[in-house]
């Protein structure tokens, strides 16, 4: 398992008002707040992690919620669709929540396996698919309403590009990810290096426009890795490969690389290290604002920046 890619390890995105999205994430779709803090670079939006109960790696999605924010373009270059994976009976379920929520679905397959379609407030696209008994992992339970029907975590995400080999070559040659299967223009790569939140599918669109980041838009996808010396082998073999990448960066919970892929999606790899606990504890993730160091003389201009949640 040394100096390998353990799947993903968490994807960001953007949302507009920041009590819609946190309404829908903990009240829809029933994750945890596992974090509450702002974005590095601009400290007057926050930063949230939704995820399980202690935000495992494979679990998260963030978001930086810019109130007024335009809509995203959807295309090429991008990731256009979160897939999660769910218990075994349990598509019926969401299927009437989401529909009592008032989001509209739609039943899709992807290489013989049904996911249910949708869009967030914001019009980011996600996925939930029934995906076996072999995945383990528990989903954040706390909520009675969720207790069989948690999402797990991760089951995979989509790229849609201009051409996929380019792509494809980071991931089998940089990531250790193998072809798996090809249906007309998707392809799946999946690594074994772990069981789960481990398949990337690539759909090469060679006419389609160029995606615009914006509201209701991934950012960045993160992948994972054990500890910061294997982020810093990694980082040879990137720059081996001919491509920029940035200096190994501290985002408090874990410690991160960013390099954007040939086709055009920013990259980032992200250690598990230190984890979610290190500033609350367990029981208290996602209760307090957590400011990085270097914001925190400003808490209370900060606090005053930001909108309530409740």
């Amino acid at each position: 398992m040394e100096n390998r890619i353990l799947g993903l390890h968490h994807i960001t995105a953007i949302a507009g008002n920041a009590q819609k999205n946190y309404n829908f994430y903990t009240k829809v779709l029933g994750l945890r707040l596992v974090k509450k803090t702002v974005n590095f670079d601009d400290p007057g939006t926050y930063h949230f992690y939704f995820g399980d109960e202690v935000g495992t790696p494979g679990t998260i999605l963030t978001f930086f919620p810019w109130e007024g924010i335009r809509k995203g373009i959807s295309g090429t270059g991008m990731a256009t669709e979160i897939g999660y994976a769910i218990p075994e009976g349990s598509f019926s379920f969401w299927q009437k929540k989401l529909a009592a929520a008032g989001v509209r679905t739609q039943s899709v397959s992807h290489f013989d396996a049904a996911h249910l379609l949708f869009q967030d407030p914001d019009g980011l696209f996600l996925s939930l698919s029934e995906n076996g008994s072999s995945d383990g992992r528990a989903g954040w339970t706390a909520d009675p309403e969720f207790k069989d029907h948690a999402l797990k975590g991760f089951q995979q995400v989509t790229l849609t590009l201009k051409s996929t080999q380019p792509t494809a070559e980071i991931l089998t040659n940089l990531f250790g990810y193998e072809l798996k299967e090809k249906a007309g223009n998707r392809t799946r790569y999946e690594t074994s290096s772990i069981g789960t939140a481990n398949i990337v599918d690539l759909v090469e669109l060679p006419t389609e426009r160029p995606g615009h980041v914006a509201g209701g838009s991934t950012h960045h996808v993160a992948f994972r890795v054990r500890d910061e010396s294997t982020l810093m082998h990694l980082r040879t073999k990137v720059e081996d490969m001919g491509l920029s990448i940035t200096p190994k960066i501290d985002r408090n919970y874990f410690f991160s690389l960013y390099f954007r892929e040939p086709g055009g999606v920013l990259f980032e790899i992200a250690t598990d290290n230190p984890g979610f606990a290190v500033d609350e504890a367990v029981d208290q993730l996602g209760s307090h604002l957590k400011l990085p160091a270097q914001y925190e003389e400003s808490r209370s201009e900060i606090e005053k920046v930001l909108p309530q949640i409740i």
